[in-house]
C-alpha cells in the first residue's frame, strides 16, 4: 500500500512507524513485539515506513547511503511476517502535518488501536510527535500507544547507523551479525576493460542499481552472488584499481568455476568476509600471484560450508 487511506479492512490495527532502514536485530526485536501486541489485542499488525527515506527528502544531496534499496526493504518485512505494509510517500505536504492531523488519520484509515513508538521517535511537523505529544491524544482517538525501550545486543545499541560505520570500516562480519543476514549490493553486469582476462581472473562489473545504497569499505571480499538463478561463490574487489591506475571506484567480482556470460544480467552479491585491503602491485603478474592465494582461501572457505 502507498498511503494510509489504501488499507481498506475493517479489522483494527496495531502499528509501528519507521524508516527500518536494513531492518536489522534491532528492528526485529521492534517487529516481535508488534506480533505479540497486535495477537495479544486480536489486531493487524501494520507497519508504515518512508518512500523516499526522510533525510533524503529534506536534503537529496546528503551523504546518507542505506543499507536497503525499497524492493530488498519491502522482502525482509515480509519475512517478520507482519500483515500489513504501507510504504507511505514522504513529501511536503506529509511531513507538514500536525502530530494531531497524523493520529486522526492513522485511526480513520486504518482503525488503529494500539501503536508501537521508539523511545526516541519523533514525527510530525518540526518532528513535535514525540512520545508525550502522542501519548496526550490517547483518549481524544481512543487509541493506545506504548514506548519501546533501548535495545541492545551486548551491551551495544543497535541502529542503522552503527551499520553504516562498521560497514565504511569493513567491519562485514560484526554488521552481518547485527542485520542478521550477509549485507547485500543489487545491481547490472556491465562491461569493463576485460584486464581480468589477461591474468586468468576474468571479473563481472558491477553497477549498483540504487545510487543511495552503501557500497562497503574499499577491498577484498568473499562474496555469493546470484545471477541468472544460480548461487556462486567469487571474491571481489572495490575500488580504483591503483595496480593499473585507475581512477575511478569500480566493483568487481570474480565467480568461482563460473564461465557463463552475463552482461545485462542483474546480479545479487552478498557479502561473506573480507580478505584485505586493496593493494598496488609491481606488476600484473604480482597482482596475478596474490589472486591466486585469494582464490586458495575462497575455496577453503567454501569447502568448509555446511550444506
Amino acid at each position: 500500500m502507498h498511503s494510509l487511506a489504501e488499507y481498506d479492512h475493517n479489522l483494527s490495527t496495531t502499528v509501528t512507524i519507521g524508516a527500518f532502514d536494513g531492518v536489522h536485530i534491532g528492528h526485529q526485536l521492534v517487529l516481535d513485539q508488534l506480533k505479540q501486541t497486535a495477537k495479544t489485542f486480536q489486531t493487524n499488525s501494520l507497519v508504515i515506513t518512508f518512500v523516499p527515506h526522510p533525510r533524503i527528502f529534506f536534503s537529496s544531496d546528503t551523504d546518507l547511503r542505506l543499507l536497503n534499496s525499497l524492493q530488498e526493504k519491502i522482502e525482509l518485512l515480509a519475512k517478520q511476517g507482519i500483515d500489513y505494509l504501507v510504504l507511505q510517500s514522504f513529501d511536503a505536504q506529509f511531513a507538514s502535518q500536525s502530530p494531531d492531523i497524523f493520529v486522526k488519520n492513522m485511526t480513520n484509515y486504518l482503525h488503529m488501536k494500539h501503536l508501537l513508538m521508539g523511545y526516541d521517535h519523533h514525527f510530525g511537523k518540526q518532528q513535535s510527535g514525540d512520545f508525550s505529544a502522542i501519548k496526550s491524544l490517547e483518549k481524544k482517538y481512543n487509541f493506545e500507544v506504548h514506548q519501546i525501550d533501548v535495545l541492545a545486543v551486548e551491551n551495544v545499541n543497535i541502529s542503522s547507523s552503527i551499520i553504516r560505520n562498521l560497514l565504511n570500516e569493513g567491519k562485514i562480519k560484526l554488521a552481518n551479525e547485527y542485520l542478521s543476514y550477509p549485507y547485500m549490493i543489487e545491481g547490472s553486469v556491465v562491461a569493463g576493460n576485460h584486464l581480468g582476462r589477461t591474468i586468468n581472473f576474468p571479473t563481472a562489473n558491477v553497477a549498483v542499481d540504487d545510487p543511495y545504497k552503501l557500497v562497503p569499505k574499499k577491498g577484498v571480499y568473499i562474496v555469493k552472488a546470484q545471477v541468472v538463478g544460480q548461487e556462486i561463490y567469487g571474491m571481489m574487489n572495490i575500488g580504483k584499481r591503483p595496480t593499473v591506475d585507475g581512477k575511478n571506484q569500480t566493483i568487481e567480482v570474480y565467480l568461482l568455476d563460473f564461465k557463463q556470460d552475463i552482461y545485462g544480467e542483474s546480479i545479487q552479491i552478498s557479502f561473506l568476509e573480507r580478505l584485505r585491503d586493496e593493494q598496488k602491485f609491481s606488476s600484473l603478474e604480482a597482482l596475478k600471484q596474490q589472486l591466486l592465494r585469494d582464490k586458495e582461501v575462497l575455496k577453503n572457505y567454501v569447502s568448509n560450508i555446511k550444506f
